[in-house]
């Protein structure tokens, strides 16, 4: 068996293993620090340590899994969201740092538009969780509903609130479905929405692995928005505030959804990180 003297030697080894076979260097940090339970400083600190025999044969085998082309994310079993560790596996989408920004963007939208802290959230789609958990452990005050379509997704998500300790109401079924007879202050999602036919351009580690349910979506990937303009008006109070990721390319019509939904509604397209449109926030004031 191949033998590392300690974690620098173990990390240069996966690194060129890496990009020799197309995937990202950071993987090996990521496993790593999986490996040896401790962050990325930690591992930086220990460079010269040397790792048991049952390290190393554990993350040689990560790096070849990852390599074969499984998501490093779902290897490890695990992915940092806004500050904190999720459970992920095959059963929800892996979060994005571009999530985080529909948190930040509804936190600062809150402050302004609420008189109070004490509203009610719903998270439609939650998958792992990322959305609802974060939203509720930044803001305690905050009443949380989570709700998906996927049993396996719904149990995933409530390890998460375990572990985290967060209160949510989790509740299975289709869109607003589990809302029924009520009204929200606040109502976040990100579902769906990529098209079937932009499959082919995608990664093969995304495509084989992340769940489709979670990915795609029907009418060039807008039917989730639709339907969501079109259920919404009877779940919101007043005021109320809409947030959603979107694909990049949909800005446009997703705000005609919900403007068509909301006529005196103040409604904005948010770019994300990388200057993108990844964001609609629906402005209910009336």
């Amino acid at each position: 068996m191949m033998t590392y003297k300690n974690v620098m030697e173990a990390l240069e080894w996966a690194s060129s293993f890496l990009v020799d076979n197309g995937r990202e260097q950071t993987a090996a940090r990521i496993v790593m620090q999986h490996i040896l339970g401790t962050s990325y400083s930690e591992v930086m600190l220990h460079l010269q340590d040397k790792l048991t025999e049952e390290q190393q044969v554990k993350f040689k085998a990560l790096i070849e899994e990852h390599v074969n082309g499984r998501p490093v994310q779902y290897c490890v079993g695990s992915e940092e969201f806004y500050g904190r560790s999720f459970i992920v596996n095959e059963s929800v989408l892996i979060p994005r740092p571009e999530t985080e920004e529909l948190i930040l963007g509804t936190i600062n939208r809150m402050t302004k538009l609420f008189q109070h802290q004490a509203l009610k959230v719903a998270d439609i789609g939650t998958g792992s969780g990322a959305i609802a958990i974060s939203m509720k452990l930044e803001c305690p005050a905050l009443s949380v509903v989570a709700t998906d379509l996927s049993e396996d997704a719904l149990a995933t998500a409530q390890k998460n609130a375990q572990r985290l300790e967060a209160d949510i109401d989790f509740r299975l079924g289709d869109l607003t479905a589990p809302l029924a007879g009520e009204k929200f202050d606040i109502i976040l999602s990100n579902p769906p929405y990529i098209a079937f036919d932009e499959a082919e351009a995608m990664s093969d580690v995304v495509l084989k692995h992340e769940p489709h349910s979670a990915l795609f979506a029907e009418e060039d990937g807008l039917i989730l928005y639709r339907q969501l303009a079109e259920q919404l008006p009877m779940y919101m109070n007043r005021p109320a505030l809409i947030g959603l990721e979107i694909g990049y390319t949909q800005g446009e019509k997703v705000a005609k959804f919900f403007q068509d939904s909301f006529p005196q509604a103040t409604i904005s397209i948010e770019k994300d990180i990388n200057g993108k449109p990844r964001m609609i926030f629906c402005e209910i004031h009336v």
